[in-house]
């Protein structure tokens, strides 16, 4: 046995170590007065500021007349590139659909099964080519009349038409969250382009007075009255006219109703619904104006205590056939829980609420959800307590679905943290990550949709890979909503057999 005497590779291990403890020890001032001068050069930008080269780069105060040139130069700016979107007719033009993307996204057929039915059927939309022999490329409006013909003619096999029970109103979707930035607008824009590529009729409702949503798809807007505001004041209008019904019945003067309410009258959500150069979307958009809404709905519910503000929205569109004419209806509201907002969620049956993969995110969407239980359960409570002194049954708001998203994920830096949200929230949040890609930087940087950028710009992968984050969103939320119209079609056909019951007559 070797006795180990320092010598060998353990002991040689041990003197280099001692020797370069030495050499650094020697080394250290060297190396902190390389470390200060380096930090001399570079030191940080606010420590050489000179306070007179300060007053002079300031420029002249802002006064409030000077908002207003800001405001130009931002409108001047947003037309200019809202306009890169248009065609030259001053509208916005959606683009055409290849044989390729119809048969891999939106028709479930064979390209060649395609090709023939289109040679057996001359009658229907042929497309067109942009060279002798090239690939054929359709308008929506074709691809909806393709859609209906496969539908009609096509495999029993094959689910070619969207699923929308017969009877039953169409579902409201709200976007909604008071942190900005967090994608909202966004998500509820391409999950309303989805659901249209899909072959619903959709109808797009923005209460964000911002107007972004409407921005996206083209909207024109002059003033408040075109918004939603006139069915609020409407339905606040009907309510006074029963009021006053009641008080003229037990002898006492009515109480009048002002030029707005009077106008609003007269207003139906046709009026305000325009086109877009979707087909299938329709728009009731937005404008600043529609902010005063937030401060003119508290005055009217001091006027008729009994006034349901939350139910404004939802009833309104119901009575102008809005609900039966559409099959989804998306709602964006302003990232605020104001009166609007309110009104939004209440109508809603589906309530999504984006979110980003952040710590400060995850907490104010925490306060959010907090803000919604305090909020409707202090309406449930009032509501409830005047009920039962009536004899009535209480109030209870009930949504068919609530669900969290992430947006702008990235799962190289983000997967620890939604890990952790997913582990707190359970099935509240989607397992469905709602992924950033190029695609999605590119497309907003020429001021149009995923859906409606041109796989030519991209490459064809690229694009694939670009578009399948809000694919795979839009198949999480119509998986919401088709579960929630066939629970809904199973309770109606379980209360039709009970009416049909023997004896159900006479009871």
């Amino acid at each position: 046995m070797k006795t180990d005497t320092g010598t060998g590779p353990r002991g040689h291990a041990k003197a280099s170590a001692r020797t370069g403890q030495k050499t650094a020890s020697k080394a250290v001032p060297k190396i902190a007065q390389k470390a200060e001068r380096r930090s001399d050069q570079a030191a940080p930008p606010y420590l050489a500021l000179d306070p007179d080269m300060a007053a002079r780069a300031l420029g002249k105060p802002c006064a409030t007349d000077d908002f207003a040139a800001i405001a130009r130069a931002c409108a001047a700016g947003r037309d200019d590139l809202a306009s890169r979107g248009m065609a030259e007719d001053g509208g916005r033009r959606l683009r055409m659909f290849s044989t390729w993307e119809i048969t891999r996204y939106l028709i479930p057929v064979a390209p060649g099964h395609f090709r023939r039915v289109m040679k057996q059927n001359p009658d229907l939309p042929q497309g067109r080519s942009e060279t002798e022999g090239g690939a054929k490329w359709f308008t929506l409006d074709e691809v909806l009349r393709l859609r209906a013909h496969f539908g009609a003619e096509g495999s029993k096999a094959k689910s070619y038409l969207p699923y929308r029970p017969k009877g039953l109103p169409a579902k409201m979707v709200a976007v909604a969250n008071f942190k900005g930035g967090v994608g909202k607008t966004s998500t509820a824009a391409h999950l309303a382009m989805s659901a249209a590529l899909d072959g619903y009729k959709v109808l797009v409702i923005d209460l964000d007075s911002q107007g972004s949503m409407t921005s996206i798809f083209g909207g024109q807007v002059a003033d408040e009255w075109q918004t939603v505001f006139p069915l609020l004041a409407r339905h606040h209008a009907r309510h006074l006219q029963a009021e006053n019904q009641r008080r003229m019945d037990r002898g006492e003067n009515p109480q009048p109703l002002d030029d707005t309410l009077s106008e609003a009258l007269d207003v139906t959500a046709n009026q305000l619904i325009q086109k877009t150069h979707w087909p299938n979307i329709d728009l009731i958009g937005a404008q600043l104006n529609l902010y005063w809404a937030e401060f003119q709905i508290p005055v009217w519910r001091m006027q008729g205590r009994g006034w349901k503000l939350w139910d404004a929205l939802t009833d309104s569109l119901s009575a102008d056939g809005v609900l039966r004419d559409y099959d989804l209806v998306f709602l964006d509201t302003p990232p605020a829980l104001g009166y609007l907002t309110i009104n939004g969620l209440a109508a809603a049956d589906i309530l999504l609420v984006p979110l980003g993969a952040s710590f400060l995110e995850f907490d104010s969407t925490g306060r959010f959800f907090d803000m919604l239980h305090a909020t409707f359960g202090s309406i449930e409570e009032a509501e409830t307590m005047t009920a039962r002194a009536l004899g009535r049954e209480g109030l209870a708001f009930q949504w068919d679905a609530v669900r969290a998203l992430i947006t702008r994920y990235d799962g190289g830096q983000q997967a620890e943290l939604a890990a952790l949200m997913q582990s707190y929230l359970g099935p509240t949040l989607s397992p469905h990550r709602q992924g950033f890609t190029a695609l999605i930087g590119q497309a907003g940087e020429q001021v149009q949709g995923i859906y409606e950028a041109d796989y030519r710009d991209f490459n064809r992968e690229t694009y694939a890979r670009g578009r399948e984050t809000f694919d795979e969103t839009w198949a999480a939320v119509k998986s919401l909503i088709l579960g929630a119209w066939r629970r809904d079609e199973a309770e109606a056909a379980e209360i039709e057999a009970e009416g049909a019951a023997p004896g159900a007559a006479a009871q």
